[in-house]
């Protein structure tokens, strides 16, 4: 600081305030970074580093963007984890003043980002807090952008995974936590962006976490600070009684957005307190397993999601995703959801909304930059034009029969004034900032208009006056030209220079020209000058003025926008029904889960009309356990996956791709589906398996539904096959995790549970043999499968032939000692028949004792001598290992 100058001073001042962010701080057309905000600047934005008083004994690190380009530069930090400051100079430069005043306008974070180059239209950013101890926790989602708002607490067994479950289902961008839950948030949360800011490494682009004063989870602040948002006495209305934990994690999200953002966000006007326990739970390896939102292909568009979404609207796709990600336990509001789609199967109704919708733009964000003071001209206009619709939508709707869509309607506000004020006072197209000009029409402010026509006529007059003045002094090219230095003045050439008259005054020289003034120019400069400057001022002052008004009817603009984006995405459910062959599900109060030729819809996508459908019948008695054999490649994976598929979809409020479906309300869809490691926690894939194998015998409960595939093939064979028959047995047998469960194996031994327990059931996915090649037919039926097919699957995907032969000879030797493990069990124990088979496969896999055994086979006992015999002994025990 001794030896800093006046403005590295200022910045280091400014710095302190905003500890883990990167200052943008504006110096003229310029945003400068230094020190290490520097260093991180340069290396994560390939710009050039350079340094400040570089031949001094301290050089500072710096590097700069473009002001008019910063955007996209805050972007590319802030998407990967970074928090942005903006510092902006404050008061205009004047003569005499060498440092002008600057401080941070708004801080840019991963959850809190709201300008369209930070936000991709179809995604939600939500802003995250957590807090809590012992085994309550409270936690809250806000998406600044759209203003939603929306809190829970859990208590009791299990709270804090359940949680971080919630957690996990909004896969929020930013996580706030108090200091005192440091220790607890690391150990869960892998991504930590927060405390290594400067390091080398990559910053995570999952989750930042940031850490607050405990302060800022104050219960009674927290309050405060809630219910002076909303305008209310008190937060009952909410849902909020007996809540503390969930208004202290809400408050502490509020004080976040508002000091990062630098305005009151009069867009978050509500609040809305949900119970976990409305949704159905996908936790994140559900939705990973499920391919809901990310496709384990290269092709993003091969999920359920990017099947669903024929939304027409960014709004209408997030709120589609909402859907998706947190499928609805109540039936009336399923139920409505399925009326309205019904409804809406009328193609040409549907047509007509959809039309209509695209002409509207993203009126929950537009509100939200408009109360935080970011919106531009261009901003106001499209919410104008989004506006001009709402009278066409209500018009269409006036006949509609089911109740949802004609509550939609009632919330969809026409609002003619405000679409009067933004035809009457912005023009068609108008700049994108104020500063530009241009903004407000002509007609709409007196004191505007007269403003124009003197800087237009001074305008004329001057250009005149070159005409004027050419022909006054006989110079043919003098010109009279404009900038931000001298303002209007006269140039000429130095070879005219003795022709100027003696009422010019010199103003500047230069290498080929001369630049002079007259009073008379001067006097017009004033007047043109004078008011541009003056219009510059207006028109910011009645762009506010319109701002202010069109803010002022928020709650009725997000009312039209909400109803707007639930009837795009239920016009999208029931354009996918009509593309795709969807049918309407029946959903009752029982527990029987029934599908008539039901459908994988992305598979089915993807490979066309050769997709064979499917039956399924589970309950909670006498089918509860399915357990499914095949070949490899048969399908087993698909046709769980598109039961699981099937359910979400029918809770979500959507058809569902099958001749018929009676369905139940399922409280969760767990998954434990193929093979993962978390080597940098240090847990194998069979360790990843086993965890999540625990997970579901712990929580399950007789409404869930399981997807089982392949539990236990990461160990070894009698290990995992042990493993598999034990959670098969505790999934049916358990009185409060018996839950609906289907079981894929290879573990052929699996399907004798059918005669032992009374709500197990074999199926099978059929394949056969024809000319040595399988044959997959991918249909399910009642039985067991007699073999995988392991060997034509590994034939179809290129292994050397001579490995092909040697593995169908080491099978063939496999198959002749296979004991029956299990069909003695009742007798003799698992125990007992697992290690006599681990005693007859250990010779099995030598090949010198394969060998002998055949020799031994082979042997005419009878006429062998007893030399002979002795000597066949004396062979057979030396290829004995």
């Amino acid at each position: 600081m001794e030896t800093a100058t006046p403005m590295l001073r200022q910045y280091l001042d400014i710095k302190k305030l905003y500890p883990g962010t990167i200052l943008f701080f504006r110096l003229g057309d310029f945003y400068e970074m230094f020190n290490e905000d520097a260093i991180v600047g340069s290396r994560e934005l390939e710009i050039t580093l350079t340094a400040r008083q570089k031949d001094g004994p301290n050089p500072v690190p710096m590097c700069g963007v473009p002001h008019h380009a910063a955007a996209s530069y805050i972007a590319r930090l802030v998407k990967k984890g970074y928090r942005v400051a903006i510092c902006e100079q404050t008061e205009t430069p004047t003569k005499g003043v060498k440092l002008v005043k600057r401080e941070v306008v708004r801080v840019i974070t991963p959850g809190t980002a709201i300008d369209p180059q930070l936000v991709e239209s179809k995604d939600s950013v939500y802003l995250a807090a957590i807090c809590g101890s012992g085994d309550t926790f409270g936690v809250a989602f806000l998406e600044t952008s759209s203003g939603h708002f929306s809190a829970t607490e859990i208590s009791g067994k299990n709270s804090w995974q359940k949680i971080c479950e919630e957690v996990d289902a909004f896969a929020p961008r930013e996580l706030l936590y108090p200091e005192s839950m440091e220790n607890a948030i690391r150990q869960t949360f892998a991504a930590d962006t927060g405390s290594n800011l400067f390091d080398q490494k990559p910053v995570s682009t999952t989750l930042t976490l940031t850490s607050r004063p405990n302060d800022d989870f104050d219960a009674k602040q927290s309050e405060i600070r809630l219910t002076r948002q909303m305008e209310v006495a008190h937060l009952s209305g909410f849902g909020f009684d007996g809540h503390g934990d969930a208004v202290q994690a809400a408050g502490a999200c509020l004080k976040y957005a508002q000091d990062t953002q630098r305005a009151t966000a009069g867009h978050i006007s509500e609040i809305k307190y949900f119970e976990t326990a409305d949704c159905m739970v996908l936790d994140a390896v559900t939705l990973r397993n499920l391919e809901i939102f990310e496709s384990r292909g290269e092709k993003s568009k091969n999920t359920l999601f990017g099947l669903l979404d024929e939304t027409v609207t960014g709004m209408g796709s997030r709120l589609l995703r909402q859907w998706t990600s947190r499928p609805s336990l109540k039936r009336a509001e399923i139920q409505t959801r399925l009326a309205a789609v019904t409804e809406l199967s009328d193609t040409i109704l549907r047509e007509k909304l959809r039309f209509l919708l695209k002409q509207v733009s993203d009126l929950e964000r537009l509100i939200g930059r408009l109360n935080l003071g970011t919106a531009t001209p261009r901003d106001i206009v499209a919410l104008g034009r989004s506006l001009g619709q709402a009278p066409q939508v209500n018009q269409v709707l006036a006949d509609a029969q089911s109740l949802l869509i004609q509550v939609l309607s009632e919330n969809i506000f026409e609002l003619p004034e405000i679409r009067d004020l933004i035809e009457r006072s912005i023009v068609d197209e108008p700049p994108v900032n104020t500063a530009d000009g241009g903004v407000i029409r002509d007609g709409y402010n007196a004191e505007l208009d007269d403003l124009r026509s003197v800087s237009t006529s001074a305008k004329q007059i001057i250009a005149r006056f070159e005409d004027d003045e050419r022909t006054r002094t006989g110079i043919s090219n003098l010109k009279i030209r404009f900038n931000n230095v001298f303002g209007y003045y006269i140039e000429v050439s130095k070879g005219n220079i003795a022709r100027v008259p003696d009422d010019y005054e010199r103003r500047q020289t230069l290498a080929n020209a001369e630049r002079y003034t007259t009073p008379q120019l001067k006097e017009w400069e004033q007047k043109v000058l004078g008011a541009d400057e003056r219009i510059g001022q207006l028109e910011a002052e009645l762009f506010q003025q319109i701002r202010d008004t069109v803010c002022g009817e928020t709650r009725k603009l997000q009312s039209t926008a909400r109803a707007l984006a639930t009837l795009d995405s239920l016009c999208s459910l029931s354009e996918t029904a009509a593309k795709r062959n969807f049918v309407c599900p029946v959903l009752h109060d029982g527990d029987e889960i029934e599908v008539v030729n039901g459908r994988h819809p992305v598979v089915e996508a993807s490979i066309g009309a050769s997709f064979i459908p499917n039956d399924i019948r589970l309950n909670n008695s006498t089918d509860r356990l399915l357990v499914i054999t095949g070949a490899n490649m048969g399908g087993k994976s698909t046709f769980l996956r598109q039961v699981a598929i099937i359910q979400i979809l029918a809770q979500m409020g959507s058809f569902v791709p099958a001749t018929s479906a009676r369905l139940p309300i399922v409280d969760r869809v767990w998954t434990r589906v193929g093979a993962s490691d978390d080597l940098a926690s240090g847990r194998s894939t069979f360790m990843v398996e086993m965890t999540e194998t625990a997970a579901i015998l712990h929580n399950a409960t007789p409404r869930s539904l399981v997807l089982l595939d392949e539990i236990g093939r990461g160990t070894s064979t009698f290990d995992g096959l042990s493993i598999a028959w034990a959670v098969a047995e505790h999934l049916h047998n358990s009185t409060e995790h018996s839950a609906k469960t289907m079981f894929a194996t290879h573990y052929h031994e699996m399907t004798e549970l059918a005669e032992t327990l009374p709500g197990a059931k074999n199926y099978q996915i059929t394949a056969t043999e024809k000319d040595g090649d399988v044959v997959f037919l991918h249909k399910l039926q009642p039985g067991k499968a007699s073999k995988s097919y392991g060997i034509a699957v590994a034939k179809l995907a290129g292994l050397p032939m001579n490995v092909i032969e040697r593995a169908k000879s080491v099978l063939e030797k496999l198959e002749q000692y296979e004991l029956a493990v299990f069909a003695d069990e009742r007798k003799t124990g698992l125990a007992k028949a697992a290690g006599r088979r681990l005693a007859s496969q250990f010779s099995l896999f030598a090949v010198t004792n394969e060998t002998a055994i055949d020799e031994l086979r082979n042997v005419d006992v009878g006429s062998l001598s007893a030399e002979e015999s002795k000597v066949l002994l004396e062979r057979i025990k030396d290829k004995i290992v």
